[in-house]
């Protein structure tokens, strides 16, 4: 009877200590599940990080060109490497009186085109300064954010600078003409224009 009894008790230590082992490997359990859900998410970070480095710097190259019409106002044609639908804006000012005339217009197949610029009568005799203005990240369509960055991030080149508004960045492509019928000297590296059919 002893003998039984105490292989009773032996057994139930046996089960005492086994259920003891197996509670003592159960807290570590929700240990490995916490670390196992906190990892997806710091690599949810870094993957959000890592996408938004992926995009490569776009070096902006703007190119425009002006003829003049017969009733002496300004047509403005260029291309950009910008992607299309961006917005843009034309820019033809007079260097004598600050006399500015704009235009809105978008990037479409790598060209632009506005115009025509200036008074009715016709642009006097002088020198001019044509600007292309591309607007701030923030009021671009989203293809072309997703492309240059809400805040004009992604765009580089000698074109980029910090916009005066402080959106981030923009670009501006600017040249010098001189519109005339005669020859003028001039040191610059302008192009002269004259009205055609004279």
């Amino acid at each position: 009877m002893r003998n039984v009894l105490s292989s009773v008790g032996v057994l139930m230590i046996s089960v005492a200590l086994f259920a003891g082992c197996s509670e003592t490997d159960k807290p570590s359990e929700p240990v490995s599940t916490t670390e196992q859900t906190s990892t997806p998410e710091s690599t949810a970070a870094e993957i959000d990080v890592a996408a938004a480095e992926e995009v490569a710097p776009l070096v902006v190259e703007i190119t425009a060109h002006v003829s003049l019409r017969s009733d002496r106002r300004l047509m403005v044609e260029g291309e950009s490497n910008l992607p299309d639908e961006t917005l843009v804006q034309i820019i033809v000012e007079r260097e004598i009186s600050s006399v500015r005339w704009r235009e809105r217009t978008r990037i479409g197949d790598g060209e632009f085109a506005a115009g025509p610029f200036g008074p009715g009568s016709g642009l006097p005799d002088g020198g001019y300064i044509v600007q292309v203005e591309v607007s701030e990240g923030s009021v671009q369509p989203e293809a072309v954010q997703a492309r240059i960055g809400q805040e004009g991030q992604h765009l580089a080149g000698e074109l980029v600078n910090q916009s005066r508004h402080g959106l981030g960045q923009v670009a501006t492509y600017s040249r010098r003409f001189l519109v005339g019928s005669e020859p003028r000297q001039t040191r610059d590296q302008v192009e002269v224009l004259e009205s055609p059919g004279r």
